[in-house]
């Protein structure tokens, strides 16, 4: 799935599947990303002024974001949301360059890492005038990275992908339904917007 900011590669990135998967385009910005049976993805939509958009842009992030450690760790999995200012440090601790164009390939504020700094959670988001779309994808084991790098004519850059990523699978040490983890993410959800 592309981000709506990479419209004009699609063409070029369906010759490249040549039908090994489907590709669309999202309304919400950020990078690709390669969805499949290793990811949980949610959307929330929320009115022109709740209270988890009374912040600005970055700060709506943050309840979701909180809200997908919190289900991580109710799997025993340590996971945080990113704080703005942590960002930097984890990036430099990382040690391997970003991949913009992939949405799991760079950090951005309130997204949820390992303690190492690794990215299980990604967050997206589109603005309109009757409200907000939050996205968040949630890697419950690892994907097809070497897929999502051919697609996008970056095959070069899937080691990096799996080096600045982790899945739920992994930190726990065994699989995670994706089913549980949603049902513990929507009772999270709805509480917190209730």
């Amino acid at each position: 799935m592309l981000g709506c900011s990479q419209r004009l590669q699609r063409e070029a990135a369906q010759q490249r599947l040549k039908g090994r998967a489907e590709l669309l385009v999202r309304e919400s910005g950020g990078g690709a990303v390669l969805t499949g049976p290793w990811l949980v993805a949610v959307s929330v939509v929320l009115p022109p002024g709740h209270p988890w958009l009374a912040g600005g842009l970055l700060e709506s992030y943050r309840q979701l974001g909180q809200l997908h450690g919190a289900a991580l760790a109710a799997f025993g999995i340590a996971a945080r949301a990113l704080a703005p200012q942590e960002l930097p440090r984890v990036q430099q601790a990382i040690g391997v360059r970003p991949v913009d164009w992939a949405c799991f390939g760079s950090l951005s504020p309130w997204e949820v890492v390992s303690a190492d700094g690794r990215k299980l959670v990604g967050l997206a988001q589109r603005r309109r005038q009757s409200g907000v779309l939050l996205v968040a994808g949630t890697l419950l084991d690892v994907p097809d990275w070497p897929l999502l790098c051919d697609a996008l004519g970056q095959s070069q850059e899937a080691q990096l992908l799996r080096q600045r990523t982790v899945s739920g699978a992994e930190l726990a040490q065994r699989q995670i339904p994706p089913e549980q983890f949603a049902e513990v993410l929507t009772q999270g959800l709805e509480h917190a917007l209730t």
